[in-house]
């Protein structure tokens, strides 16, 4: 029996090819939800394409681009539903897939975070980059998934069962609307990139669950709007880690472990330069240098409760590099 209202939002930004694509199945197999576009100021035909082709589609349009995590902000305070679906528009949805999730949240009533299985699009029998089969972080902030270390991927043979994770991507993300409000949602600071996993460890530290729901799939192309070789890609994912970090570790691990982070980051930065991509040297580089700038800043969103348990494995970098491991573990 389905209890609660779910609103799916995909959030579009000139990407009238993604949803021409994508939309049918995510209409076909979502009818228990509602369905939101959100366009952050698109330049394209992406509303004009919609509102003809699928008028069952409300559509919420910015004055301006806002980003990923404002553009988010602005167009849930909007949107009255029991839980947001934040869905990529690069994300093609399976037949069933929402009926765990509704499953999920009717039998645990304390659930707030949850994220399904994400497969590659091009290649379904993998993971894909951006979830997997659920996020998790080292003490010094790197991101991994069960199913993908860093860019090793692994193929889906059913390894991962539903279980508590640490973070849940962005590309697919389901939140009780109460829990996102009370958290403040998504940092609009960040702009874009991480910021799912600031909302997640936020989340942790208020005792609210984030878990993973295997019986629920999608396939998520990836790099529909932003390549994953993009420069300012790695801009933002470098800074917003840093962000995130500064923010929500313990007060007595802030110091040691940023000093860490840098020192490995400036090493990434030279890895890069070593393969000939210098403008993601710079990246990096400036990544640090807006931390410095908005340091205090993010310091002083600090809520009240920071966790000291907040990773499993000590560094993924010494992991996967030095000691050549590349699946996920405990």
């Amino acid at each position: 029996m389905i209890d609660i209202d779910i609103a799916l939002v995909v959030l579009n930004w000139n990407g009238k090819n993604l949803l021409e694509q994508f939309l049918p199945t995510l209409i076909e197999y979502s009818p228990e939800a509602s369905i939101y576009l959100v366009d952050n100021f698109s330049t394209d035909s992406s509303v004009s394409f919609v509102k003809k082709k699928f008028p069952e589609i409300s559509i919420i349009q910015h004055n301006q681009n806002f980003g990923f995590a404002e553009g988010y902000n602005k167009a849930l305070s909007l949107i009255d539903a029991d839980v947001y679906g934040l869905i990529n528009s690069d994300v093609e949805v399976t037949p069933f897939w929402l009926q765990p999730i509704f499953k999920f949240y009717n039998n645990n009533q304390n659930a707030s975070i949850l994220q399904p299985k994400i497969l590659d699009f091009n290649h379904k029998s993998y993971f894909e980059y951006a979830g997997a089969a659920g996020g998790f972080i080292d003490k010094y902030g790197y991101a991994y998934c069960r199913g993908r270390i860093f860019e090793h991927i692994e193929e889906d043979k059913d390894q991962y069962g539903s279980s508590s994770i640490f973070w849940a991507s962005g590309a697919c993300l389901f939140i009780k609307s109460k829990d996102y409000k009370n958290l403040g949602g998504l940092d609009s600071d960040f702009f874009a990139h991480y910021e799912e996993i600031d909302l997640c460890w936020r989340a942790k530290n208020n005792n609210l669950s984030v878990d993973y729901i295997s019986t629920s799939q999608v396939y998520h192309l990836g790099g529909g709007t932003l390549d994953t070789q993009n420069p300012f890609k790695t801009y933002l994912n470098f800074r917003n880690s840093l962000f995130t970090l500064i923010k929500n570790l313990p007060e007595k691990k802030i110091f040691p472990v940023i000093f860490s982070r840098m020192l490995f980051d400036g090493i990434a930065a030279l890895f890069f330069l070593a393969k000939g991509k210098p403008l993601h040297t710079w990246s990096v580089l400036k990544a640090h240098l807006q931390f410095y700038i908005y340091a205090t800043r993010m310091y002083n969103k600090r809520g009240e409760h920071q966790h000291l348990n907040y990773y499993q494995t000590r560094s993924m970098v010494w992991n996967a590099f030095i000691k050549k491991q590349n699946r996920f573990k405990p």
